[in-house]
């Protein structure tokens, strides 16, 4: 009779379970759904669509997304897990989900701006994007690379914290009805992605226009601010702007949840977590 899977000794610990899970979680779900991300953006450029690239070169940037990726989520999964083992219920998850997103932030930034400028054509690679920012140390000094790398920083703060306050707590609750409903105290990786993705779903309809401003103040030529730049895309689109890219954003939000969730309840179930902990 074959013994029950039982995880290695090396991953007894939360905090490595927690960092092994976001990491494969957040790699899986960026590359899968890469040339959604470059659509979306590029139906958010002000240059337009077709002029920001339109269906061409739609894995433009994935060198930046690949490195990013699992530092970004692996973070945001120790801090968002290790605030959550320490505090309770529903404030505790959209506490725990903000401090995680301001962690990821961190590497997930620059990502973000290297990332659009590809997506977006204003240059033919991650590489080049990365280099033309850097090569402003000459005009600028490091603070101007600081600058350049960090561009829209606080409307990226602004879009993941509203997100993620409505993300978590809503799988959160999902999974607990469901595994009072089985009488278990764990849940699947097809539930966790199940609920995923339509937690993901709800978050990204709503925090849509912050998402707008944000694509547009990374692609800026110029660091720009937030209410300015609200006026004037006002003035020059009307409300309906702030919504660009809606439907691939939800859609893409909505499997990426699905995948990045499941995968993350995938392997700390295999890991040998423990729900709710």
């Amino acid at each position: 009779m074959l013994e029950p899977y039982r995880p290695p000794a090396w991953v007894e610990s939360p905090y490595l379970r927690s960092l092994i899970a976001g990491g494969l979680a957040g790699t899986t779900v960026d590359l899968s759904l890469y040339p959604l991300d470059t659509l979306k953006t590029r139906l958010q450029s002000s240059a337009g669509f077709a002029r920001a690239g339109g269906f061409r070169g739609i894995y433009a940037g994935v060198g930046s997304a690949v490195v990013g990726s699992a530092p970004g989520a692996a973070l945001f999964f120790m801090t968002y897990d290790s605030t959550k083992r320490l505090l309770l219920e529903a404030l505790v998850h959209m506490l725990a989900a903000s401090l995680g997103e301001v962690a990821a932030c961190a590497v997930r930034v620059p990502t973000e701006v290297v990332k659009q400028r590809a997506q977006a054509s204003q240059h033919p690679s991650s590489l080049s994007a990365l280099l033309h920012i850097l090569r402003q140390r000459h005009e600028r000094g490091l603070i101007g690379v600081w600058r350049g790398l960090y561009r829209g920083w606080g409307i990226t703060i602004m879009r993941e914290v509203p997100f993620t306050v409505i993300q978590f707590p809503l799988w959160e609750a999902l999974k607990e009805w469901r595994r009072r409903k089985q009488g278990t105290s764990t849940i699947s990786a097809l539930e966790g992605g199940f609920f995923g993705s339509v937690a993901g779903a709800v978050a990204a309809g709503v925090t849509t226009p912050l998402d707008v401003l944000k694509t547009r103040m990374m692609l800026a030529a110029e660091k720009q601010k937030m209410l300015p730049l609200l006026e004037s895309i006002l003035r020059e689109s009307g409300p309906r702007a702030f919504f660009a890219g809606i439907g691939p954003r939800v859609f893409w939000i909505s499997a990426g949840g699905a995948i990045f969730l499941g995968s993350y309840q995938w392997a700390s179930n295999l890991l040998g977590g423990t729900e709710g902990l």
